[in-house]
């Protein structure tokens, strides 16, 4: 859960990578997900934290979680609200709002896949799933609940109280709400996406064009020097110049790292499913996959801590229109992960 954005990553006896079982897969059923989300064709096994493993009853409550507007202070944000299935886990607006109409000044990035990254939110200040999900619940301009304050209310919800002494052996707490809501996030995954049948032998699964783009994307376009590897995301930082013609640009992952070379610098985001979170960047300020490309082609925004990455590129119209056709066409998998929401505890 990643509302509004104003990143530690953990270290490596935390996380274990095990492909998810046999017993997630039943998981992902009983909680009315698609069997797909299962590490799917192109992606590596989840990793999930050994004191958070996966369960169906732990999955459902989380879902529960992520759905339900009561985690805010007058019942009316979820995590939903601003990750919205409908809108690729974000929400279709440049930036979110939360409650009493607040908005921040970063957009709500897409929830998909991020069981991937090293760390969490735009500038990688949670080292965590279950780091980041209780962050937006106390933030005073997103939903507004202290985590104490969001405790005793679900403890007071019968069905709450009960699913939580069944998964976790006592009643609600916040470490609890943070694992619950981590396991479900571990859940909304896209990949078998055409790109991934043609590179496992299905010639007809990308057409000409799309085939064209993707030899852009990963030579002349540059894309893959930073949306490399099966997630399409380095899992780093990088300064393209998004905001840093602003009189007051924000800092982004120096504000963590308090080391200078991250100045606007931001996470690198997935680009699988990427033709459903419009707008785009960390601010929202390119509204569509076009101006993306445009804003790459002239090299970014010329800025002293500019990515060494960015130059110009100098695409012909046609290799623009072949590099959007990869990723419209390419990423987006027939098995999208469309929850729907679940009936909420009384």
């Amino acid at each position: 859960m990643k509302l509004f954005e104003n990143h530690g990553s953990p270290s490596a006896s935390r996380l274990k990578r095990t492909s998810l079982s046999a017993l997630t897969l039943a998981v992902l059923l009983s909680a009315g997900l698609s069997a797909s989300a299962a590490e799917p064709l192109g992606l590596k096994p989840v990793p999930v934290p050994q004191d958070n493993p996966q369960a169906p009853e732990k999955i459902e409550l989380g879902k529960q979680l992520y759905f339900d507007k009561r985690l805010s202070k007058d019942d009316t944000v979820s995590c939903a609200s601003c990750h919205d299935p409908k809108f690729g886990f974000s929400n279709g607006e440049r930036f979110a709002t939360g409650v009493g109409g607040a908005k921040g000044g970063r957009s709500a990035p897409s929830v998909i896949n991020s069981a991937y990254y090293k760390q969490q939110f735009w500038d990688g200040r949670a080292a965590s799933l279950e780091e980041q999900a209780l962050g937006p619940i106390a933030n005073p301009i997103e939903m507004a609940l202290p985590v104490e304050d969001a405790v005793a209310k679900l403890n007071k919800i019968g069905g709450y109280k009960s699913s939580f002494r069944k998964v976790f052996g006592t009643d609600v707490t916040a470490d609890g709400i943070a694992k619950a809501i981590a396991a479900y996030e571990r859940t909304v995954i896209s990949g078998n996406a055409p790109y991934d049948k043609f590179k496992a032998g299905d010639e007809s699964a990308l057409s000409e064009k799309a085939q064209h783009g993707m030899k852009l994307f990963f030579g002349k376009a540059n894309c893959s020097a930073c949306h490399g590897g099966p997630n399409f995301s380095d899992s780093g930082y990088h300064n393209i110049g998004i905001g840093m013609d602003a009189k007051e640009p924000d800092v982004g992952r120096v504000a963590i790292s308090k080391l200078g070379g991250d100045t606007g610098a931001f996470k690198t985001p997935t680009l699988r499913e990427i033709a459903r979170t419009a707008p785009y960047m960390h601010d929202g300020s390119l509204a569509t996959l076009v101006d993306v490309i445009n804003h790459y082609d002239k090299g970014g925004i010329a800025n002293e801590y500019l990515d060494e990455e960015l130059f110009e590129l100098r695409l012909t119209s046609i290799e623009k229109a072949a590099l959007l056709a990869f990723l419209t066409e390419g990423l987006s998998s027939a098995d999208y992960p469309g929850h729907k929401a679940p009936e909420l505890p009384e």
